[in-house]
């Protein structure tokens, strides 16, 4: 249909075309249609053709630019404006580029320019017709400034001009073309050349005009073929919003949050390791009735309360986040992470990707250095949100909520605002620290402070009323997704590790992990997978709720507590599926930080008191005087007062090995009293689907009873494997209560008997051909202990993850 369209036009020299279609330009035409341009044809030429849909349209040239500014005489003028810049004084960077934009508006187009846009625009018109070109319509487009210096690798000028939308008609596409140009030359865009070393006059602008998609009826958002903030190269992050993507891309807006596992998705498996909801309170719809071309309006509280996507939508656009890095890796021949703008037509109900380009912080890493950040103290948290990198900052903050304001903040401070966009790029380029009320992790102000390499928290909602201009503050995006602004000036650690050369060593070495947030970044440690992930983090911190209270919801009889578990479970008619989500989203993301690695998820381990505290438990639990050595682990998932809850573990882990492809999870039983108790609990699994040795499932058993050691021969028989649990072991050879302080002095892991204990346990899983580690604390604290461990053969160690690099090296030299 296009071609048909384009019928009659002579041949052109590209060099010198005013206009050229997406179809005819590719990655290597920067330098004529500039970085987003050349993506779309890129994206049209080479992916549409796999069944990836990109809303076609033409680019004005970035000749067509350059033959503005040389027909009008006018380049003379612009270099005389910019002799004497100083981009760290903003009055005079405002001058400049007030001076410069008025120059290029009140300067006309030349006639041949502006019918060589109406003409492409009349003929794109023609396309959209249907066919039926006897009664084009005038179709609305999204007319994107594209500088040849943009969407580099190396350097992002992304968003430094301007974007106009639903644009409709010649006279206003001529507009809008004319106002692109002259955002060449915004306040944000000169101070962003300057400071990455172009010439102001070096960089052209090519200008894209787009069909839009009616996403305002619909969703649209960015997503990452790599994790933002960690650079895990194995997740496509997606984010979305209702209405035009532009509130997205500006951070006005809180999005809904998904993450996809990319290579098991490969291999044709559902693995979205993260549904996480935004408030998404406004949304960007065509003003239809107005003056302008597009408005902000309130979304409905129903709304927002739902996911943006359905789970197939977003495995769609993961799918195509693959496709797209995929080619570009092989275009350029180097890794190159992407980052793609998406949106859903309202009206067809498709998707589709209107932008797509290299990524530009994680891509450009070294992956030899291993950088940490650790608070040392703690204080009152005054604001929370979501973490951008895993830096801390601390300093003074300076509140400021008018971008008129900017002249205001010091170099050093921390700026606090409501959002940021590309206008307030010269003071965020001195701040020690960016917090925003709104947006989310593909927002603006989370793209500048991970160019700049500084914390930045978003989403806070009321960051700008809890802190006061002047505050002295620290900004600690060091633990995980949540981001936390403390009170006062805070001494952190920052900690390099060199990850060149480091030995391989024949003992396994592992690690003991727990937060699911965490795990991405913990993933770039040197080790063998995971040894141990306590299902009891992912329950207490992230459902919340005791299964039972779940399962038996209509009957809870405490009202407060059954509104809390309502509000948790809102989207969820059936609350035990809460539950399986949760416990599947979280234990999988482990499961995936590692793969193929193995990853040994320790089913749940609470004792009654713990349950009790979980929303609903009292209901459910009894009441003992010794917890410890009570009604926990094994006993309790055959248990007909249990069983039903257990379910739900078991639904959770055969979701993530069956649906999500992650095999490499190995569940492994606590507190297995007897080998009789052992094969009951074998049985209760097999009856939810997880039957050991069917899908490659290995089970293992903790090695923490005397029991356990005693007759580890027969526990050798029931599992695949043993793990030492160095603290329960230590307490129950010692006859100790660890709890208790009056006897803590007493409780030692180097002890005589509890090294027997574990030289006894290794030896006999030597003996029956079984695989023994250890992933209690005692090789983390006592660098001996674990030279022990080594003189006895044992396979692997999990360690804590502050201890893996120094106990690596410890081990490679005990082997030596």
């Amino acid at each position: 249909m296009v071609e048909a369209a384009k019928q009659g036009l002579s041949p052109i020299n590209r060099e010198n075309a005013l206009i050229l279609w997406f179809e005819d330009v590719g990655i290597k035409d920067v330098g004529l249609v500039g970085g987003k341009n050349a993506s779309l044809g890129e994206t049209i030429a080479n992916l549409q053709p796999e069944g990836i849909k990109v809303p076609g349209g033409f680019a004005v040239t970035a000749f067509a630019y350059r033959y503005f500014i040389e027909s009008a005489g006018i380049e003379s003028s612009l270099r005389q404006i910019f002799a004497d810049l100083n981009v760290d004084d903003l009055n005079n960077l405002r001058s400049k580029g007030r001076k410069a934009r008025s120059l290029i508006l009140n300067t006309p187009f030349p006639e041949e320019l502006k019918r060589a846009i109406a003409d492409a625009y009349q003929k794109l018109c023609e396309i959209y017709s249907q066919g039926d070109l006897s009664e084009t319509r005038y179709v609305d487009v999204a007319i994107r400034s594209s500088a040849t210096a943009e969407d580099l690798p190396e350097a992002s000028f992304a968003g430094q001009q301007e974007t106009y939308l639903n644009v409709c008609g010649v006279k206003s596409v001529l507009e809008a073309t004319h106002k692109c140009f002259a955002s060449l030359f915004t306040d944000r865009a000169i101070s962003y050349r300057h400071n990455n070393g172009f010439d102001q006059l070096q960089v052209a602008l090519s200008v894209g005009v787009q069909k839009m998609v009616r996403s305002d009826l619909a969703a649209a958002g960015v997503m990452f073929s790599i994790d933002t903030e960690t650079g895990f190269k194995n997740a496509a992050f997606i984010t979305a919003a209702y209405g035009l993507g532009e509130n997205v891309v500006q951070g006005a807006v809180n999005p809904d949050e998904y993450v996809v596992f990319k290579p098991t998705l490969k291999a044709g498996y559902r693995p979205i390791l993260k549904k996480r909801i935004g408030t998404k309170e406004l949304k960007m719809v065509y003003d239809l009735e107005g003056s302008k071309l597009t408005k902000n309006v309130s979304v409905p509280k129903k709304a927002r309360e739902k996911f943006c996507l359905s789970d197939e939508e977003i495995l769609q656009l993961a799918r195509w986040a693959i496709a797209i890095e995929d080619h570009y890796s092989q275009v350029r021949g180097l890794y190159t992470p992407m980052d793609i703008e998406w949106a859903k037509d309202g009206i067809t109900g498709d998707l589709f990707i209107v932008q797509a380009r290299p990524e530009t912080v994680q891509s450009q890493k070294s992956s030899n250095i291993l950088k940490t950040y650790q608070l040392q103290e703690t204080s009152e948290v005054v604001a929370t949100g979501r973490s951008v990198g895993s830096a801390i900052g601390s300093g003074t903050a300076r509140v400021i909520l008018n971008v008129n304001e900017i002249n205001l903040f010091q170099p050093g401070e921390i700026l606090i605002t409501n959002r940021t966009d590309p206008d307030w790029e010269p003071i965020m380029k001195k701040a020690r620290a960016i917090v925003t009320n709104s947006g989310g992790r593909t927002c603006h102000a989370a793209i500048i402070a991970r160019e700049m390499g500084i914390p930045a928290i978003v989403g806070c909602e009321n960051a700008t009323e809890k802190v006061k201009t002047g505050q002295e503050i620290t900004v600690s995006c060091a633990d995980g997704e949540e981001g936390k602004i403390y009170s006062g000036l805070l001494s952190f650690e920052i900690k390099e590790a060199a990850l060149d050369e480091l030995p391989r060593t024949r003992t396994q070495i592992l690690m003991n992990v727990g937060d699911p947030q965490q795990v991405f970044s913990l993933a770039s440690i040197p080790c063998d997978g995971v040894g141990l992930a306590r299902l009891e983090f992912i329950i207490a911190n992230y459902i919340q709720a005791h299964p039972l209270a779940l399962i038996n919801f209509d009957k809870l009889e405490d009202k407060l507590v059954k509104a809390k578990i309502a509000e948790l479970t809102k989207r969820y008619e059936d609350k035990p599926q809460y539950f399986v989500d949760k416990l599947a989203r979280g234990a999988g993301t482990i499961a995936a930080a590692f793969y193929p690695k193995p990853v040994i998820v320790r089913l749940s381990d609470f004792k009654t008191n713990e349950y009790a505290n979980l929303l609903g438990g009292k209901q459910f639990e009894p009441k003992e005087e010794n917890p410890m050595l009570g009604w926990r682990g094994a006993s309790r998932y055959y248990d007909p007062q249990y069983r039903q809850a257990f379910a739900l573990e078991c639904a959770a882990i055969k979701r993530i090995r069956d649906e999500m492809g992650l095999t490499n999870l190995i569940p492994m039983i606590p507190f297995c009293r007897t080998p009789d108790e052992g094969r009951l609990v074998l049985a209760e699994m097999a009856k939810h689907g997880l039957e050991r040795g069917k899908n490659g499932l290995e089970v293992y058993v903790m090695c923490e009873l005397p029991s356990n050691v005693i007759l580890a021969d027969e526990f050798s028989q029931v599992f695949d494997g043993f793990s030492i649990g160095s603290n329960d072991l230590t307490q129950l050879t010692l006859g100790l209560d660890r709890d208790s302080a009056l006897v803590a002095k007493l409780f030692d892991e180097r002890n005589e008997g509890v090294k027997r204990m574990v030289k006894l346990a290794i030896e006999t899983a030597k003996k029956t051909g079984r695989k023994i580690g250890i992933c209690g604390q005692a090789p983390s604290d006592y660098p001996e202990f674990a030279k022990f461990l080594v003189e006895l053969g044992i396979d692997s160690m999990s360690l804590n993850p502050d201890s893996v690099l120094k106990t690596l090296l410890m081990v490679a030299e005990a082997e030596s």
